[in-house]
């Protein structure tokens, strides 16, 4: 009688979901995938041995990568961040100067609505000078870690006009222009120049 046996890899699924998958260079569906060594009898896996370890497969080129893969924010994800950031940074900027100025908030609701928030309006201006301090200067924080540094200095530029919207800038409102760029990981010199050009641009 021939017996034929060895050793199988068998994987099987445990998760799947969308990640940035940086071969593709986008969003892809993708599944999570444990390996585990087996025993087999004529081809077929009869008992189990060693666990292989996870691994992370584009469901597009079929790329098998590290689970820490996953840790890579989508552009979705980073798109809902930055829109999230730049309304924490508003409310801030208004919070410093005069949160019932109409053109402050005008100005803050374009912003906003520039950066993917189509239906904020002057009721979510509210909601968001009635946050927690901490939980805007989280948000901002957040923003900062997906943005570039060209991308952080008009993230500034556009909290900036915020505060001028209402006339010149206060001591309040460059203090808390100030506190956003240290947010953003900005040096303050760095910030000082992003401020005194928009408002020099402005004029």
């Amino acid at each position: 009688m021939l017996l034929v046996f060895g050793l199988t890899a068998v994987f099987r699924t445990v998760s799947e979901g969308t990640f940035h998958c940086p071969r593709c260079g986008g969003d892809r569906a993708y599944r999570r995938r444990a390996g585990r060594r087996w025993f087999s009898v004529f081809f077929v896996p009869t008992v189990p041995l060693w666990r292989l370890g996870q691994a992370v497969e584009c469901r597009t080129c079929r790329a098998r990568l590290p689970v820490a893969a996953l840790r890579a924010p989508t552009a979705q994800q980073m798109a809902e961040a930055l829109a999230a950031g730049m309304r924490a940074a508003a409310a801030l900027v208004l919070r410093s100067g005069d949160p019932a100025d109409a053109a402050a908030r005008a100005r803050a609701v374009a912003t906003v609505t520039g950066y993917g928030e189509p239906d904020y309006d002057a009721d979510a201006v509210d909601t968001d000078l009635a946050l927690r301090r901490t939980f805007l200067e989280q948000e901002v924080i957040q923003a900062g870690a997906h943005l570039a540094v060209e991308a952080k200095e008009w993230f500034l530029a556009q909290a900036v006009r915020i505060g001028l919207a209402d006339g010149p800038l206060g001591e309040g409102e460059r203090l808390a222009l100030h506190g956003i760029a240290d947010m953003l990981g900005m040096s303050r010199a760095y910030a000082l120049g992003v401020i005194v050009t928009t408002e020099g641009a402005a004029r």
